[in-house]
């Protein structure tokens, strides 16, 4: 069986939340001499790292056949590559920003003014898309601080904290676009690597689906059953089982990670006690 070709950040943030991904995803690979290849010794797949920036054409050329990166870095480098599923990490926005001090009256601004950035290609389309022109100068670093040495009027670039635009007196005044970690698709892959591709994925979406659940126990009186039944927008339908003492039950099922909080409290309100929340490692539909 042909391997699967993977390219992953030669190192960073995205570096290590997309090495995290594959193990959870039950993938070990051995990169103790740090090669630019490894191959994994207990699934068909092979791992470049490479420079973000030459990923890309990495898959468009398809030396290799998929790759977990920005969407960021796809939009402004990768034309129609497909991406197969979005990670949901590594998430970032491409904002356009301005020195503290300026006033800032709308995109209108930006018209004839100089603006530093690493993203030319979707400052261009952004701004074309609302007749906006403006003099574009590319820098492969460290951009904010353009406007510091009067190189340029604003900046453009990915923003997560925002702390460093604050060091740099900056701020943020259009978010152009949000992106996040992706698994991005070669139009080159072949169908023997793309039936590889089909078995990573289905791991991939296993772990995902736990990172965003959480498994709840909790001791419910079987008087309040259907009330607390109904507050639970689980897999299918919770399972109760009869506790020892006469009158109770206690009740399992799994419930988002975006709607834990509002449904813990709702529960309380509803008679259920002893509420025990526990991590999901995996989870397969």
């Amino acid at each position: 069986m042909q391997k699967l070709r993977v390219a992953v950040q030669k190192s960073g943030r995205l570096h290590d939340d997309s090495l995290k991904l594959l193990k959870d995803a039950g993938i070990s690979v051995d990169n103790g001499k740090e090669q630019l290849k490894a191959t994994s010794v207990n699934f068909p797949l092979e791992i470049f790292y490479l420079r973000n920036g030459d990923i890309p054409q990495y898959l468009n050329d398809g030396v290799v056949d998929v790759a977990i990166i920005g969407e960021n870095v796809l939009i402004e480098k990768g034309g129609d590559i497909t991406i197969a599923e979005k990670l949901g990490f590594s998430k970032c926005r491409v904002s356009l920003a301005i020195p503290k001090s300026s006033t800032y009256n709308g995109l209108q601004d930006f018209e004839g003014q100089r603006i530093a950035t690493s993203y030319p290609n979707t400052v261009k389309s952004y701004l074309g898309d609302k007749g906006i022109t403006a003099d574009l100068h590319i820098i492969n670093g460290s951009v904010e601080i353009a406007p510091n040495i009067g190189l340029a009027d604003a900046i453009c670039d990915i923003v997560s904290s925002g702390s460093t635009l604050f060091k740099n007196n900056l701020k943020e005044v259009e978010v152009m676009l949000k992106s996040e970690a992706v698994l991005a698709v070669s139009p080159q892959i072949s169908s023997e690597r793309n039936e590889v591709l089909q078995k990573l994925q289905f791991r991939i979406k296993s772990v995902l689906r736990a990172r965003k659940s959480k498994y709840i126990l909790m001791n419910v009186p079987n008087s309040k059953l259907d009330a607390v039944v109904k507050l639970l927008p689980g897999m299918r339908s919770p399972t109760v089982l009869p506790l020892a003492e006469e009158g109770w039950s206690s009740l399992h099922t799994v419930i988002s990670e975006e709607r834990f909080w509002e449904v813990i409290d709702e529960l309380k309100q509803n008679g259920a006690e002893g509420i025990l929340v526990a991590p999901i490692e995996k989870m397969v539909l």
